[in-house]
């Protein structure tokens, strides 16, 4: 099958796993909703809707909401981050559930940079999230070691590796970190020089570290399509074994991928913690990994598109939030969509036959396209 026509497939094949899964959603909302009657209940599940929809970047008299679109961007970067991360990881068919616990590592090893070590100027904040991004990168070597070299699975591991991480944080900050001067659970205050610029003072907190999202988006699919280093990665999650044949380094490879997914997911919740936040409180995993695997599910593994599906779920992530504010839904909806998504593009035989008719098609038109060479060639003669 060309690429015109895998591209094709693998949109049809989002759009229609994103339409079931707002439909069961509406079905939902519907079976939830109040009224007496079915009219009633189809207006408040029209109006829930409206509000999932349409209010995360219009106001209720219809006009563009600059502070709703921004927030939606600044929702964006964490996801991007763990989408590229998780990008990197299943293309070389390592499933690593690691970027969960990976940004919540580096949030914290961020944040206590940011308030225990005394750097200048902006280099606080440069050397807090790259210290954030390496102790995550060298996280990620227990499963992908442990993969690469007595053949563990990477999802055990990865997904225990997670829990370990945040109960080790929590005992520390309970024990030893917290500030005890505050009602919660936290650090002190971060430095005032480790703040992230923002991009826009209207209060959505759209910092910097979208454009370093953007720019990582670039770096990592450049890396990705462009380099040897690239190829190797998606070439072994393709075929570990033709790859292993024809010489390629595949314990190098399957670690080398688990390591920058870590550095990412590192990265992204650095970045979060200084643009968003002035000190840390995150006892739990906040969910960013999560959601970073139905972004690069939703991006075909592609990190190109991984910014266009981490907008459409900080969308309805938001879209979600407001429903259950003015139409009385569960903020957990967003939870349930996620996971028809990520049902539907799991399930190999969805729109098999499909997939399979234009693959029939391709072959037929590239047979074509040689038997008209060969007409030309033999009547030249």
């Amino acid at each position: 099958m060309n690429k015109k026509r895998s591209l094709i497939f693998s949109i049809v094949r989002g759009a229609m796993a994103i339409g079931i899964a707002l439909l069961v959603a509406a079905i939902l909302i519907f079976i939830s909703s109040k009224g007496d009657s079915f009219g009633a209940r189809l207006l408040a599940t029209l109006s829930s809707l409206k509000s999932m929809l349409i209010q995360p970047v219009f106001r209720a008299n219809g006009t563009f909401s600059v502070k709703g679109f921004t927030d939606v961007l600044a929702s964006m970067i964490p996801i991007i981050f763990t989408g590229l991360a998780t990008c990197v990881m299943f293309s070389a068919n390592q499933f690593n559930l690691g970027s969960e616990g990976g940004i919540l590592l580096g949030a914290f090893v961020t944040s206590l940079v940011a308030v225990y070590v005394p750097l200048p100027g902006a280099l606080l904040p440069i050397v807090a999230i790259l210290a954030g991004a390496v102790v995550t990168g060298l996280m990620m070597l227990i499963p992908a070691v442990l993969k690469a070299k007595l053949n563990v699975s990477e999802m055990v591991n990865s997904l225990m590796l997670n829990y370990v991480i945040m109960y080790v944080i929590k005992f520390m900050m309970n024990a030893f970190i917290a500030d005890k001067t505050k009602g919660t659970v936290q650090t002190s205050n971060f430095q005032a020089n480790a703040a992230l610029p923002q991009l826009i003072d209207n209060g959505s907190k759209l910092s910097i570290g979208f454009v370093i999202a953007i720019v990582m988006t670039i770096i990592i699919a450049l890396f990705m399509y462009r380099t040897r280093w690239g190829y190797a990665i998606r070439m072994i999650g393709i075929n570990q074994k033709f790859s292993m044949y024809s010489g390629m380094n595949v314990v190098m490879i399957i670690i080398l991928s688990q390591v920058i997914g870590g550095l990412l997911a590192g990265m992204g919740g650095g970045i979060e913690m200084l643009g968003r936040n002035q000190y840390f409180d995150w006892l739990a995993q906040p969910g960013y990994g999560w959601t970073g695997i139905t972004v690069a599910i939703l991006a075909g593994n592609n990190p190109a598109f991984v910014p266009l599906a981490a907008f459409f779920m900080a969308y309805l992530e938001k879209g979600c939030t407001l429903m259950s504010t003015y139409a009385a839904v569960p903020a957990q909806l967003i939870d349930i969509i996620q996971a028809i998504i990520f049902l539907f593009f799991a399930a190999d035989q969805f729109l098999s036959k499909y997939r399979q008719k234009l693959v029939v098609k391709s072959a037929e038109e590239e047979l074509r396209e040689k038997q008209v060479g060969a007409t030309v060639e033999g009547s030249v003669k």
